[in-house]
């Protein structure tokens, strides 16, 4: 009976390799693995990377300790069976208290570890190595995007999605592995070549199979719809799984599943094929100077560096004015993902209907609003309004902005998707490869309200220019007024 059913799922792929709802799938779960590991880590390398330093700075104050000490402190033995200090010598008599601090066994830890850090000053310097740590991703990514675009013209959409497969499972073992910042760092950006594969020629693959520019809108919302359970799940279970079970359990669970998702990769798409396109794309500078498709390409980025630079301080934040326990940290998040997935749906058909430009300016001035509000929260609870805020507002510019970028290149360049999308997720990572780095900075110097103050400002300033996304023209009208200017 059961080989039956075996047989009966085999045949139903092999008819249904080439359906759109297939692939449609296939994206859908690249892109929530991706971006859950790309979240899975936001309650756990703060935390971590602090408790990691404490461990280091009180071995290395040891060390000092026992270095200095007096030529009759080696007269003491410490047991480290009881933590009792015997003396050697008759004439010679030491307090087990007055050692204490100095032992091993006493002071390898932090003596609070999960309710408020003892040092502030130290944890405010974890601001700046958490944000390169987690801007590092994003701008490997950045970098990547520009060869993977053309890259996916010339040989399809099939063999770099599952070159990203193949990635992201080697970072993730990576992550589950490694002790050190510098292998959490270079986990962190083996995983921005990953994602480049992933979400550029996933997002390439459906704009190229759903044509009708309705139906395209619909399945970019559902596919962003696995960016955003991606982003809603991964905090709060890297949160839990790290207060319950420890740093490795969350990342080989997320392994576990990027393994059901390559499987199903090489099964449908068969990647070993080299599918080109059968036109050639509009080059990636070309896209890059149209003005229209940069002012999506900014609301994209800006909306997205709001929550970019919550990531690495608003946990450090929490731990230095709230006493915020490791679960929280994570819990933090998920009012602002339940809603960015709420709104990627609804917005996903109603921006078509609405203008999606009216969609995406509505959208950045609440991200402003909602981010400026942020740091007004004096515990978790009063987070869960303006978090909601943020993830909503964002869903709105993302479901509206990434179907628009496919219709730009339909109405004034060659209906070619790789390279438009690899503009898409540069701004994208542009966001969360400035947010981090710079606001980790900037929390700093000026601290955290200000920062998202600042930023709140800015996406408030930049909604206006998707106005100018209301009607833009076409390439026969751009022809017609380029004529236009050569007669005058």
């Amino acid at each position: 009976m059961y080989g039956l059913r075996q047989f009966h799922l085999i045949k139903w792929l092999r008819e249904e390799r080439q359906s759109r709802k297939l692939i449609l799938f296939i994206v859908f779960v690249a892109l929530l693995l991706d971006n859950m590991l790309l979240t899975v880590v936001v309650p756990i390398i703060p935390s971590y990377l602090y408790h990691l330093d404490e461990s280091t700075d009180t071995m290395f104050k040891n060390d000092t300790l026992s270095q200095q000490s007096p030529p009759a402190a080696f007269h003491s033995i410490v047991s480290l069976y009881d933590n009792t200090v015997r003396s050697s010598s008759s004439n010679t008599t030491a307090r087990s208290t007055d050692l204490a601090p100095t032992s091993p066994a006493t002071t390898a830890l932090p003596q609070n570890s999960s309710e408020c850090p003892q040092s502030t000053s130290k944890l405010l310097n974890e601001n700046v190595k958490v944000g390169m740590l987690f801007a590092s991703k994003a701008t490997v990514q950045l970098l990547t995007n520009p060869f993977i675009g053309p890259l996916t013209n010339r040989i399809g959409y099939q063999l770099p999605i599952f070159a990203g497969f193949c990635i992201m499972f080697i970072s993730t073992i990576m992550f589950a592995f490694s002790s050190s910042y510098a292998l959490l760092f270079f986990a962190r950006s083996l995983q921005g070549v990953g994602s480049s594969c992933s979400s550029v020629a996933g997002m390439g693959m459906l704009a190229s199979v759903y044509t009708d520019d309705e139906e395209r809108g619909h399945a970019i919302g559902i596919a962003l719809g696995g960016l955003a359970l991606g982003v809603l799940v991964g905090p709060p279970f890297g949160s839990v799984m790290y207060e319950f079970v420890g740093k490795t359990a969350p990342f080989l669970i997320l392994a576990f599943l990027a393994v059901f998702d390559g499987a199903l990769q090489l099964f449908v798409l068969q990647p070993t094929k080299v599918e080109p396109e059968s036109q050639k794309g509009t080059p990636l500078l070309t896209l890059m100077k149209d003005p229209y498709i940069l002012i999506a390409a900014g609301a994209i980025c800006f909306g997205n560096m709001a929550i970019a630079m919550m990531e690495p301080t608003l946990p450090i934040w929490m731990m230095e004015t709230m006493c915020a326990r490791k679960w929280q940290l994570g819990v933090a998040f998920l009012p602002a993902s339940i809603s960015y997935l709420i709104g990627t749906n609804i917005f996903a058909t109603l921006a078509h209907k609405m203008g999606r430009w009216l969609c995406a300016l509505i959208g950045m001035v609440v991200v402003g609003i909602s981010v400026i509000c942020v740091p007004f929260a004096r515990d978790i609870y009063g987070l869960i309004v303006p978090n909601f805020g943020v993830g909503f507002a964002i869903g709105m510019v993302d479901s509206s902005m990434m179907p628009i970028m496919g219709y730009l290149v339909d109405l004034r360049h060659v209906s070619v998707y790789g390279s438009v999308y690899a503009i898409a997720d540069v701004a994208f990572c542009m966001g969360f490869a400035l947010g981090p780095s710079i606001g980790g900075s900037i929390a700093e110097s000026i601290g955290f309200p200000w920062l998202m103050t600042l930023i709140g400002i800015v996406d408030i300033f930049f909604a206006p220019l998707c106005i100018f996304l209301r009607n833009p023209p076409g390439q026969e009208e751009k022809i017609v007024k380029e004529q236009e200017n050569n007669i005058w």
